[in-house]
């Protein structure tokens, strides 16, 4: 091993340190499973939104986005006003009526809970499948986040990947075992405002660094000028440092691109915000700071990726590292270690909500809807905790396979849109969804993902796209072929008040 960077080392420690000392502090507030699980419904709209984004944006914006960004030039774009606009839509018409929603029908502390109560499901059966599927993607989404961890670490200190993936799991692990949903949403908030740091300083320093917007333009185009033409595809070769142009970037293309903004609707973590804020009449508070800082981050993770293509003469031989490797280059390495740290914290605040989410969907929707339905609270928690663990130990071996960041969290992104996206609006604005018709839009949606992901993605169409369509046709369809069993009136009441609450 290498001799480590003290002053990067440094760094790190005192981050690290500063996110378990808000884990035991929040410690103290975790007494009940509502606690655990949506801190008591007790968020404000700040700490709602950045926990919310930084929870969705994981290592995939630092790295995964970057690194698309240096192989793709402008045409990384079509992603980011696509999220945009989803992360937009999410909040105006989902966050008010489920927060309303949830918190009416028996206190519902997650999406399968909501699915059971908004449909009278006393089969139980939408509970548990949703609770599968929230299972088995949230195992690959947890992976893509250690293998994050593992890249980082392995570059900055230059561990072996298995040790480093390992040191992730450990310090994620440690603080949200201890805190719970205050905890990862306190947390969150440092994470997210380090990581909009980062994305402003480094990009700018880099762009001073290569003389400006006229001189960044230039070098791009003479590396390749269908970098800078929006619509026109783009190859890179890590092999040889090359890149390509291609055909134009069609329909197909931008509309792949642009439907990882149909994910914010169907995502349990970002969802779990929502229902956790202090009350609907913050949410449009919480909306303008989430977007600000969402729009401010992603415009800042492009910049960076165009700003590596011409600041690095020896082309990268892995994109997702040019974040790591622009911040080494042009900071010393206390500042430097303070902005890697937001790669850390990209990482952890995204890993660390979807282990609380697995961790609630076993202990909520499983073991006291089918086990032990009399457990008490404290028994409940630290039953949560313990499958934190279990959870991470799955997900690290899982992690050890490797992969891209971003390929992996697509996989994660397109499952949960799909499979949950098209219900939770539907269900919300439509009294006649039955538990059949919920039923075959979270199946077929789920279903789909897989299956189009197994066949190649035909056409190169991502496969949120098909998915997600089949849910939102099945959802009614099937919905209309069984209206005798529509839920009762009580169930549906609540939609005709939602009006007066949204933001």
């Amino acid at each position: 091993m290498p001799d480590l960077p003290i002053p990067t080392l440094a760094t790190f420690a005192v981050y690290l340190a500063g996110m378990l000392a808000i884990g035991i502090i929040c410690y103290r507030n975790t007494n009940t499973i509502s606690d655990f699980i949506l801190g008591g419904r007790r968020l404000n709209s700040l700490t709602a939104a950045l926990s919310a984004h930084a929870s969705d944006s994981s290592g995939w914006l630092l790295l995964g986005l970057t690194g698309w960004a240096y192989t793709s030039g402008l045409d990384a774009l079509w992603m980011i006003v696509g999220l945009a606009i989803g992360i937009y839509l999410s909040w105006k018409f989902v966050a008010a009526r489920l927060r309303t929603y949830t918190e009416q029908a028996g206190d519902a502390l997650t999406i399968s809970s909501y699915f059971e109560h908004r449909f009278e499901d006393d089969s139980r059966v939408l509970r548990v499948v949703s609770a599968i599927i929230i299972l088995i993607f949230y195992t690959l989404y947890v992976s893509s986040g250690l293998v994050a961890g593992g890249l980082l670490f392995g570059e900055v200190f230059g561990i072996e990947f298995v040790t480093a993936v390992a040191v992730s799991a450990i310090v994620i692990v440690a603080y949200t075992f201890i805190g719970g949903f205050l905890a990862v949403s306190y947390t969150d908030v440092v994470q997210g405002l380090l990581m909009v740091l980062a994305l402003v300083a480094v990009p700018l320093i880099g762009l001073y660094a290569v003389g400006g917007f006229d001189a960044l333009f230039s070098g791009i185009e003479a590396k390749e000028p269908a970098l800078l033409t929006l619509g026109r595809q783009t190859g890179y070769d890590a092999a040889t440092g090359a890149w390509s142009a291609g055909g134009a970037f069609g329909l197909v293309s931008i509309v792949s691109s642009m439907a990882w903004g149909l994910g914010y609707f169907g995502q349990p973590h970002i969802l779990a915000r929502f229902m956790g804020i202090r009350s609907a009449a913050q949410i449009k508070s919480a909306r303008r700071i989430g977007m600000t800082w969402v729009i401010v981050s992603m415009l800042g993770a492009l910049l960076v990726g165009l700003v590596g293509i011409v600041f690095f003469e020896q082309p990268l031989g892995d994109p997702e590292k040019v974040f790591v490797n622009l911040t080494e280059a042009v900071l010393n390495p206390w500042i430097g270690g303070i902005m890697l740290a937001a790669v850390l914290a990209a990482i952890m605040s995204t890993a660390d909500s979807q282990l609380l989410v697995v961790s609630s969907v076993l202990t909520e929707d499983l073991y006291r809807t089918l086990v032990n339905s009399k457990a008490s609270d404290a028994q409940l928690v630290w039953i949560g905790r313990l499958l934190i663990v279990a959870t991470a130990i799955v997900a690290f071996v899982l992690a050890l396979q490797g992969g891209s960041v971003l390929g992996l969290v697509g996989y994660a992104w397109a499952g949960f849109g799909a499979a949950f996206g098209p219900l939770i609006l539907i269900s919300l604005y439509w009294k006649g969804v039955t538990r059949h018709g919920a039923l075959a839009g979270i199946v077929s949606g789920a279903a789909m993902v897989v299956l189009w992901k197994q066949i190649g993605t035909p056409f190169g169409l991502y496969e949120m796209v098909p998915a997600f369509v089949l849910s939102a046709v099945l959802v009614p369809v099937v919905s209309l072929m069984t209206q005798t069993t529509l839920p009762s009136a009580a169930a549906t009441a609540r939609i005709d008040g939602f009006e007066a609450v949204e933001g």
